[in-house]
Protein backbone atom coordinates (compact mmCIF):
# COMPACT_ATOMS: atom_id res chain seq x y z
CA UNK A 1 0.00 0.00 0.00
CA UNK A 2 1.76 3.34 -1.09
CA UNK A 3 1.88 6.05 1.33
CA UNK A 4 1.86 9.37 1.31
CA UNK A 5 3.34 12.44 3.79
CA UNK A 6 0.55 14.14 5.27
CA UNK A 7 1.36 18.41 4.80
CA UNK A 8 4.41 18.84 7.02
CA UNK A 9 3.60 16.88 10.03
CA UNK A 10 5.90 14.03 8.50
CA UNK A 11 2.76 11.60 9.31
CA UNK A 12 2.41 8.80 6.48
CA UNK A 13 -1.11 8.13 5.65
CA UNK A 14 -2.04 5.18 3.35
CA UNK A 15 -3.55 6.33 0.03
CA UNK A 16 -6.43 4.58 0.92
CA UNK A 17 -8.07 5.20 4.02
CA UNK A 18 -11.05 3.64 5.87
CA UNK A 19 -13.61 5.92 7.12
CA UNK A 20 -15.87 4.59 9.62
CA UNK A 21 -19.02 6.49 9.92
CA UNK A 22 -20.92 3.40 10.14
CA UNK A 23 -18.71 2.14 13.24
CA UNK A 24 -21.19 1.46 16.34
CA UNK A 25 -24.10 2.08 14.25
CA UNK A 26 -27.57 1.49 15.79
CA UNK A 27 -31.16 1.06 14.36
CA UNK A 28 -32.19 4.55 13.05
CA UNK A 29 -28.58 5.53 12.33
CA UNK A 30 -27.34 7.32 8.97
CA UNK A 31 -25.98 3.91 7.85
CA UNK A 32 -28.11 1.74 10.27
CA UNK A 33 -26.96 -1.10 12.82
CA UNK A 34 -23.16 -2.57 12.92
CA UNK A 35 -21.63 -5.20 14.41
CA UNK A 36 -18.39 -4.90 16.67
CA UNK A 37 -17.04 -8.38 15.35
CA UNK A 38 -17.82 -6.50 11.94
CA UNK A 39 -15.68 -3.18 12.98
CA UNK A 40 -12.65 -5.40 14.29
CA UNK A 41 -12.95 -8.11 11.21
CA UNK A 42 -12.37 -4.98 9.13
CA UNK A 43 -9.79 -3.56 11.00
CA UNK A 44 -7.36 -6.20 10.87
CA UNK A 45 -7.92 -7.22 7.62
CA UNK A 46 -7.05 -3.23 6.27
CA UNK A 47 -3.93 -3.36 8.72
CA UNK A 48 -3.15 -6.78 6.91
CA UNK A 49 -3.15 -5.16 3.76
CA UNK A 50 -1.09 -1.81 5.00
CA UNK A 51 -4.12 0.48 5.00
CA UNK A 52 -3.30 2.29 8.22
CA UNK A 53 -5.60 5.75 8.40
CA UNK A 54 -8.78 5.52 10.30
CA UNK A 55 -10.99 8.28 9.99
CA UNK A 56 -13.79 9.08 12.57
CA UNK A 57 -15.51 11.68 14.25
CA UNK A 58 -17.48 12.53 17.63
CA UNK A 59 -20.19 13.03 15.73
CA UNK A 60 -20.49 9.95 14.08
CA UNK A 61 -23.08 8.45 15.47
CA UNK A 62 -23.08 10.34 18.67
CA UNK A 63 -19.37 9.43 19.27
CA UNK A 64 -20.57 5.50 19.14
CA UNK A 65 -18.04 5.68 16.26
CA UNK A 66 -15.05 6.61 17.98
CA UNK A 67 -16.07 4.36 21.05
CA UNK A 68 -15.98 1.38 18.27
CA UNK A 69 -13.40 1.83 16.28
CA UNK A 70 -11.14 2.15 19.73
CA UNK A 71 -12.23 -0.95 20.78
CA UNK A 72 -11.41 -2.89 17.50
CA UNK A 73 -7.67 -1.16 17.38
CA UNK A 74 -7.67 -2.38 20.83
CA UNK A 75 -3.78 -4.07 20.99
CA UNK A 76 -3.22 -2.48 17.17
CA UNK A 77 -2.94 1.32 18.17
CA UNK A 78 1.15 1.28 17.21
CA UNK A 79 -0.28 0.36 13.49
CA UNK A 80 -3.11 2.97 13.17
CA UNK A 81 -3.65 6.91 12.62
CA UNK A 82 -6.44 7.74 13.77
CA UNK A 83 -8.10 10.96 12.50
CA UNK A 84 -11.17 12.31 14.49
CA UNK A 85 -13.38 15.62 13.94
CA UNK A 86 -14.60 18.26 16.60
CA UNK A 87 -18.21 19.74 15.58
CA UNK A 88 -17.65 23.47 15.20
CA UNK A 89 -20.53 24.27 18.23
CA UNK A 90 -17.68 22.67 20.21
CA UNK A 91 -14.72 24.72 19.84
CA UNK A 92 -15.29 27.58 22.69
CA UNK A 93 -11.70 26.99 24.45
CA UNK A 94 -12.96 24.99 27.71
CA UNK A 95 -15.62 23.41 25.74
CA UNK A 96 -13.07 21.86 22.95
CA UNK A 97 -10.33 20.59 25.69
CA UNK A 98 -13.76 18.72 27.25
CA UNK A 99 -14.90 17.67 24.04
CA UNK A 100 -10.84 16.18 23.11
CA UNK A 101 -10.45 14.61 25.97
CA UNK A 102 -13.47 13.07 25.20
CA UNK A 103 -12.83 11.86 22.02
CA UNK A 104 -9.79 10.30 23.89
CA UNK A 105 -11.85 8.42 26.02
CA UNK A 106 -13.98 7.17 23.70
CA UNK A 107 -10.82 6.06 21.32
CA UNK A 108 -9.27 4.37 24.01
CA UNK A 109 -5.17 6.65 22.79
CA UNK A 110 -3.29 8.68 24.85
CA UNK A 111 -3.00 10.89 21.23
CA UNK A 112 -5.32 11.52 18.54
CA UNK A 113 -2.81 11.72 15.36
CA UNK A 114 -5.43 13.73 13.09
CA UNK A 115 -7.52 16.47 15.19
CA UNK A 116 -9.74 17.93 12.47
CA UNK A 117 -13.11 21.01 12.93
CA UNK A 118 -15.69 19.29 11.48
CA UNK A 119 -17.27 22.78 9.45
CA UNK A 120 -16.13 25.99 9.59
CA UNK A 121 -16.54 27.52 12.76
CA UNK A 122 -19.32 30.37 12.76
CA UNK A 123 -20.16 30.75 16.83
CA UNK A 124 -16.61 31.39 17.68
CA UNK A 125 -13.31 33.13 17.33
CA UNK A 126 -11.47 31.06 15.40
CA UNK A 127 -8.02 32.78 16.55
CA UNK A 128 -8.96 31.34 19.82
CA UNK A 129 -10.74 27.75 18.64
CA UNK A 130 -7.37 27.44 16.74
CA UNK A 131 -4.94 28.36 19.97
CA UNK A 132 -6.22 25.80 22.04
CA UNK A 133 -6.01 23.37 19.24
CA UNK A 134 -2.14 24.11 18.90
CA UNK A 135 -1.78 24.31 22.79
CA UNK A 136 -3.53 20.54 22.63
CA UNK A 137 -0.66 19.73 20.61
CA UNK A 138 1.89 20.65 22.50
CA UNK A 139 0.50 19.11 25.30
CA UNK A 140 0.93 16.19 23.47
CA UNK A 141 -3.04 15.30 23.05
CA UNK A 142 -3.30 15.86 19.29
CA UNK A 143 -0.10 15.51 16.91
CA UNK A 144 -1.56 17.07 13.74
CA UNK A 145 -4.50 20.00 13.21
CA UNK A 146 -6.59 19.84 10.16
CA UNK A 147 -9.95 21.21 9.27
CA UNK A 148 -13.05 19.62 6.93
CA UNK A 149 -14.83 21.58 4.47
CA UNK A 150 -13.53 24.41 5.11
CA UNK A 151 -13.53 26.77 1.93
CA UNK A 152 -10.77 29.28 0.59
CA UNK A 153 -11.90 31.90 2.65
CA UNK A 154 -12.20 30.05 5.69
CA UNK A 155 -8.93 28.16 5.44
CA UNK A 156 -7.36 31.63 5.04
CA UNK A 157 -9.30 33.04 7.94
CA UNK A 158 -7.73 29.74 9.71
CA UNK A 159 -4.20 29.68 8.22
CA UNK A 160 -4.03 34.17 9.58
CA UNK A 161 -4.02 32.08 12.94
CA UNK A 162 -0.48 31.51 12.44
CA UNK A 163 -1.55 27.54 13.49
CA UNK A 164 -0.30 24.95 10.93
CA UNK A 165 -3.11 23.60 8.76
CA UNK A 166 -1.75 19.72 8.14
CA UNK A 167 -4.92 18.80 5.98
CA UNK A 168 -8.66 20.22 4.81
CA UNK A 169 -11.01 16.38 4.68
CA UNK A 170 -13.36 17.32 1.50
CA UNK A 171 -15.78 15.59 -0.94
CA UNK A 172 -13.98 14.57 -3.95
CA UNK A 173 -14.41 12.38 -6.71
CA UNK A 174 -15.21 12.03 -10.36
CA UNK A 175 -19.00 14.08 -9.79
CA UNK A 176 -17.83 16.06 -7.35
CA UNK A 177 -15.12 18.11 -8.54
CA UNK A 178 -16.39 21.33 -6.84
CA UNK A 179 -13.01 21.54 -4.98
CA UNK A 180 -10.97 21.82 -8.14
CA UNK A 181 -12.38 25.54 -8.72
CA UNK A 182 -11.02 27.16 -5.71
CA UNK A 183 -10.73 25.31 -2.83
CA UNK A 184 -7.90 22.45 -3.76
CA UNK A 185 -5.66 25.26 -5.63
CA UNK A 186 -5.37 27.06 -1.85
CA UNK A 187 -4.29 23.53 -0.48
CA UNK A 188 -1.42 22.70 -2.81
CA UNK A 189 -0.60 26.66 -2.51
CA UNK A 190 -0.30 25.97 1.27
CA UNK A 191 1.18 22.59 1.85
CA UNK A 192 -2.26 21.50 3.01
CA UNK A 193 -2.99 17.90 2.28
CA UNK A 194 -5.90 16.79 0.96
CA UNK A 195 -8.48 13.85 2.56
CA UNK A 196 -10.77 12.97 0.12
CA UNK A 197 -14.07 11.63 0.75
CA UNK A 198 -16.96 10.17 -0.74
CA UNK A 199 -14.82 9.74 -3.65
CA UNK A 200 -18.11 7.03 -4.99
CA UNK A 201 -20.56 9.22 -4.03
CA UNK A 202 -22.19 7.52 -1.87
CA UNK A 203 -22.47 4.52 -4.67
CA UNK A 204 -23.33 6.34 -7.66
CA UNK A 205 -19.78 5.41 -9.16
CA UNK A 206 -20.35 1.55 -8.17
CA UNK A 207 -22.56 1.33 -10.75
CA UNK A 208 -25.65 -0.07 -8.72
CA UNK A 209 -27.97 2.60 -9.88
CA UNK A 210 -28.84 4.03 -13.39
CA UNK A 211 -31.56 6.19 -12.38
CA UNK A 212 -32.24 8.65 -9.52
CA UNK A 213 -35.68 7.15 -9.04
CA UNK A 214 -33.70 3.58 -8.25
CA UNK A 215 -31.41 5.48 -5.02
CA UNK A 216 -32.65 5.55 -2.03
CA UNK A 217 -34.23 8.90 -0.23
CA UNK A 218 -31.26 9.84 1.55
CA UNK A 219 -28.43 9.90 -0.82
CA UNK A 220 -30.31 12.17 -3.56
CA UNK A 221 -30.41 14.38 -1.37
CA UNK A 222 -27.43 16.18 -2.51
CA UNK A 223 -26.87 19.70 -5.90
CA UNK A 224 -26.57 16.56 -8.04
CA UNK A 225 -30.50 16.02 -7.69
CA UNK A 226 -34.06 18.09 -8.39
CA UNK A 227 -34.70 20.04 -5.95
CA UNK A 228 -38.34 18.58 -6.36
CA UNK A 229 -37.32 15.27 -4.83
CA UNK A 230 -38.17 15.05 -1.04
CA UNK A 231 -35.17 15.56 1.44
CA UNK A 232 -33.53 18.53 -0.83
CA UNK A 233 -33.03 21.38 0.59
CA UNK A 234 -31.02 23.18 -1.72
CA UNK A 235 -33.68 24.61 -4.04
CA UNK A 236 -32.16 23.80 -7.30
CA UNK A 237 -32.70 22.52 -10.69
CA UNK A 238 -30.17 19.62 -10.39
CA UNK A 239 -27.72 17.88 -12.68
CA UNK A 240 -29.11 14.46 -12.87
CA UNK A 241 -29.33 14.38 -16.85
CA UNK A 242 -25.21 15.53 -16.41
CA UNK A 243 -24.87 13.00 -13.64
CA UNK A 244 -26.15 9.79 -15.21
CA UNK A 245 -24.91 10.34 -18.75
CA UNK A 246 -21.32 10.55 -16.71
CA UNK A 247 -22.17 7.74 -15.39
CA UNK A 248 -23.22 5.93 -18.51
CA UNK A 249 -19.79 6.84 -19.99
CA UNK A 250 -17.95 5.57 -17.17
CA UNK A 251 -19.64 2.31 -17.03
CA UNK A 252 -18.40 1.93 -20.71
CA UNK A 253 -15.31 2.97 -20.35
CA UNK A 254 -14.13 0.89 -17.34
CA UNK A 255 -15.96 -2.13 -19.22
CA UNK A 256 -13.12 -1.29 -21.98
CA UNK A 257 -10.75 -1.34 -19.69
CA UNK A 258 -11.84 -4.28 -17.93
CA UNK A 259 -12.53 -3.21 -14.28
CA UNK A 260 -15.31 -2.03 -12.07
CA UNK A 261 -16.50 1.38 -12.10
CA UNK A 262 -15.79 1.74 -8.54
CA UNK A 263 -12.17 0.41 -9.07
CA UNK A 264 -11.68 3.36 -11.84
CA UNK A 265 -13.13 5.98 -9.77
CA UNK A 266 -11.04 5.43 -6.76
CA UNK A 267 -7.93 5.35 -8.81
CA UNK A 268 -9.01 8.78 -10.64
CA UNK A 269 -9.05 10.06 -6.90
CA UNK A 270 -5.64 8.80 -5.61
CA UNK A 271 -4.44 10.05 -8.98
CA UNK A 272 -5.26 13.78 -8.70
CA UNK A 273 -2.53 16.07 -7.38
CA UNK A 274 -2.60 17.04 -3.96
CA UNK A 275 -4.70 14.39 -2.54
CA UNK A 276 -3.12 12.11 0.24
CA UNK A 277 -5.84 9.64 0.96
CA UNK A 278 -8.79 8.64 -0.55
CA UNK A 279 -11.36 7.74 2.60
CA UNK A 280 -13.65 5.05 1.76
CA UNK A 281 -16.75 3.75 3.76
CA UNK A 282 -16.74 0.09 4.51
CA UNK A 283 -19.40 -2.17 6.28
CA UNK A 284 -17.97 -5.44 4.80
CA UNK A 285 -14.99 -7.40 4.33
CA UNK A 286 -15.99 -7.98 0.87
CA UNK A 287 -16.21 -4.02 0.26
CA UNK A 288 -12.99 -3.61 1.55
CA UNK A 289 -11.31 -6.39 -0.71
CA UNK A 290 -13.53 -4.02 -3.58
CA UNK A 291 -11.75 -0.98 -2.09
CA UNK A 292 -8.39 -2.16 -2.11
CA UNK A 293 -8.11 -3.84 -5.34
CA UNK A 294 -9.41 -0.45 -7.12
CA UNK A 295 -6.68 2.22 -5.59
CA UNK A 296 -4.14 -0.37 -6.26
CA UNK A 297 -4.85 0.20 -10.05
CA UNK A 298 -2.97 2.79 -12.01
CA UNK A 299 -4.77 4.32 -14.86
CA UNK A 300 -3.35 5.85 -18.46
CA UNK A 301 -3.00 9.33 -19.14
CA UNK A 302 -5.81 8.87 -22.10
CA UNK A 303 -8.30 7.21 -19.32
CA UNK A 304 -7.45 9.92 -17.01
CA UNK A 305 -8.27 12.66 -19.76
CA UNK A 306 -11.14 10.38 -21.09
CA UNK A 307 -12.83 10.81 -17.32
CA UNK A 308 -12.11 14.39 -16.59
CA UNK A 309 -14.09 14.73 -20.38
CA UNK A 310 -16.71 12.92 -19.13
CA UNK A 311 -17.63 14.62 -15.72
CA UNK A 312 -16.80 18.21 -16.79
CA UNK A 313 -20.73 18.61 -17.52
CA UNK A 314 -21.22 17.96 -13.82
CA UNK A 315 -18.40 19.95 -12.78
CA UNK A 316 -19.49 22.95 -14.63
CA UNK A 317 -23.65 22.14 -13.88
CA UNK A 318 -22.68 22.30 -10.02
CA UNK A 319 -20.18 25.09 -10.27
CA UNK A 320 -17.79 26.35 -7.25
CA UNK A 321 -20.63 25.74 -4.42
CA UNK A 322 -18.81 22.86 -2.71
CA UNK A 323 -21.80 22.32 -0.40
CA UNK A 324 -23.62 19.69 -1.75
CA UNK A 325 -26.45 20.31 0.25
CA UNK A 326 -27.19 23.78 0.47
CA UNK A 327 -27.49 26.69 -2.28
CA UNK A 328 -24.72 29.05 -3.19
CA UNK A 329 -26.42 31.65 -0.96
CA UNK A 330 -26.96 29.20 1.98
CA UNK A 331 -23.55 27.25 1.24
CA UNK A 332 -21.23 26.52 4.55
CA UNK A 333 -18.25 25.86 2.49
CA UNK A 334 -16.83 29.72 1.51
Amino acid sequence: MEKRTLGPSGIQLSVLGLGCWSFGGQEGDYWGAHDDRDDAAIIAQALENGVNYFDTAEGYNDGRSEAALGRALAGLRAEAIIGTKISPQNTEPAALRQHCEASLRRLGVDTIDIYMVHWPITDYPVADAFATLADLRAEGKIRAIGVSNFGPTQLAEALATGVPIEVNQLGYGLLNRIIEFEILPVCRQHGIGVAAYMPLMQGLLTGRWRSADEIPLTRRRTRHFSSDRPGTRHGEPGAEAEVFAAIDGIARLAEAQGMPMADMALAWAAAQPGVTTVIVGTRTLAQLDESLAGIGRTLAPDVLAELDRLTQPVKAKLGSNADLWQSGANSRIR
